[in-house]
């Protein structure tokens, strides 16, 4: 429902009522991104009143006129503290209280992020008891589409106690334990996550229609009772009303629905990560998740491996963007791994050395960069592998080399230094590469920080 549609509405209903009210996102305990101006917003039955906001932390108001029921003004924000409290004032006033300055996240994407402590985690009990962070703080947006932009959805902000963390994304939440720590700021959580999603429900209608190719891939993904399907109905309902929140960044971990379109992937997905930013006028930094080992049992065993290559090439392509390697800590018989302690920590690496700063923290592990053939042997060189190559095991695994005739055989491989170099008996005059580059790749080659390499080809041979 449009504001102006929405706010006459309730004009017509409370006509004998005056009322000022705030979108749900704006509440007591909430977050707002320090350093920035946050934007204040909100309705009321009047048609024109000044509304007045005001902070606690430094008590300058700022005034702005109601047009036709609708206001919105910039509040300035200091550096990272609290408790503070908020003051909008207009024909009555509203308080809002305990609201801390900070760091503020949005979490989204579809199960692996939606998935809870409750739901399956690594040594979850432990976890659960040791979740009191009075200074980490959630937002749960509920589940649900619109085939139109909504201007609120339900929630409310809650500490982070046991309670609240047991059913708030794992991931999002040791993402933010993690800046929390290192950082010394109280960090906002926003979870709006829905699993099966496809990445197309989660794209502004007007930013896919530009790309017909996309509408057309869809019907290539099986539409399913229990998530949404089309276009635009995540988005509309569980990321609209978010965009004048400000925020410090997006995670993301999504992926897996679009295997059976995988080839359409990054298109896709680069329009979302670009959409997003046009709708909040930032370009934040977007941190996203490669999809992990599992078995669909597909029969091509590629299409999962087709989906993490177009997540690399998001990557090297949009600015401000990296993602997570997670082929060394997935499970083939679960498509929802528990180990979701080590994703949201090396989410965290890349924020905590890209977004904030931080020196000599390796955030990325190796990333192919270009080979060498020389008779029968390839060297391929790495990124993010300055200091050496390691390899957990006895020997590297998932490396293939192929000749003309485009049969992909094991290849020996040897470290090198910062290099890898593989052959192979069968072939005497290899021409392309694979590493890692099915769905079942359980790879076992990392740089010396300890991070997993990421998958990838040099041909680009059709399947």
């Amino acid at each position: 429902m449009q504001k102006g549609l929405c706010v006459l509405t309730l004009l017509l209903c409370f006509n004998a009522q005056a009322e000022i009210w705030l979108p749900s996102i704006l509440s007591d305990n909430m977050v707002l991104q320090q350093n920035s101006e946050a934007t204040i917003w909100g309705w009321t039955t009047e048609v024109s009143e000044k509304i007045t906001v005001s902070g606690s932390w430094n008590n300058e108001k700022v005034t702005v006129e109601a047009y036709q029921g609708i206001w919105s003004l910039k509040l300035p924000t200091p550096k990272a503290g609290g408790p503070y409290v908020l003051t909008i004032e207009g024909h009555e006033k509203i308080i809002l209280n305990n609201i801390l300055i900070g760091e503020v996240w949005l979490c989204s994407g579809q199960s692996n992020m939606e998935w809870t402590p409750l739901l399956g985690l690594d040594n979850a009990d432990q976890e659960i008891a040791n979740a009191s962070y009075p200074n980490i703080r959630f937002f749960s947006v509920p589940k649900h589409t619109s085939k139109y932009p909504q201007d609120d959805s339900f929630g409310a902000w809650k500490e982070s106690t046991p309670e609240t963390m047991k059913t708030f994304s794992s991931v999002g939440y040791f993402f933010g334990r993690k800046l929390h720590k290192d950082l010394n700021v109280p960090v906002g959580l926003i979870n709006s996550s829905w699993g099966g999603t496809n990445v197309e429900v989660w794209i502004p209608k007007e930013a896919i229609a530009h790309h017909t190719g996309l509408l057309q891939s869809m019907d290539r993904i099986k539409e399913q009772p229990w998530w949404p399907h089309d276009e635009a109905l995540a988005y509309n309902a569980m990321i609209h009303p978010l965009v004048n929140f400000n925020i410090a960044g997006t995670i993301w971990y999504q992926g897996e629905s679009n295997r059976m379109n995988a080839g359409f992937y990054h298109e896709a997905f680069s329009t979302m990560i670009a959409s997003w930013r046009k709708k909040w006028q930032k370009e934040f930094p977007f941190y996203f998740v490669e999809i992990a080992p599992f078995n669909y049992n597909s029969k091509t065993n590629i299409e999962a491996a087709l989906v993490r290559e177009a997540q690399l090439k998001t990557m090297q392509t949009i600015t401000n963007s990296g993602m997570v390697v997670t082929n060394d800590i997935g499970n083939l018989k679960n498509i929802h791994p528990t180990n979701k302690q080590e994703v949201g920590r090396r989410l965290a690496l890349w924020a905590l050395s890209k977004t904030y700063g931080v020196k000599d923290l390796a955030f990325s592990g190796p990333i192919y960069k270009s080979m060498e053939i020389k008779k029968n042997k390839v060297t391929v060189s790495f990124d993010f592998a300055e200091n050496g190559l390691h390899v957990k095991g006895k020997e590297l695994k998932e490396f293939f080399i192929a000749g003309e005739d485009k049969q992909f055989h094991p290849a020996k491989a040897k470290i090198k230094g910062n290099k890898i170099e593989l052959t192979s008996k069968q072939v005497k005059h290899p021409v392309a590469v694979r590493f890692a580059f099915t769905e079942t790749a359980l790879p076992n080659l990392y740089n010396s920080d300890g991070l997993p390499a990421a998958a990838f080809r040099t041909d680009r041979w059709e399947n």
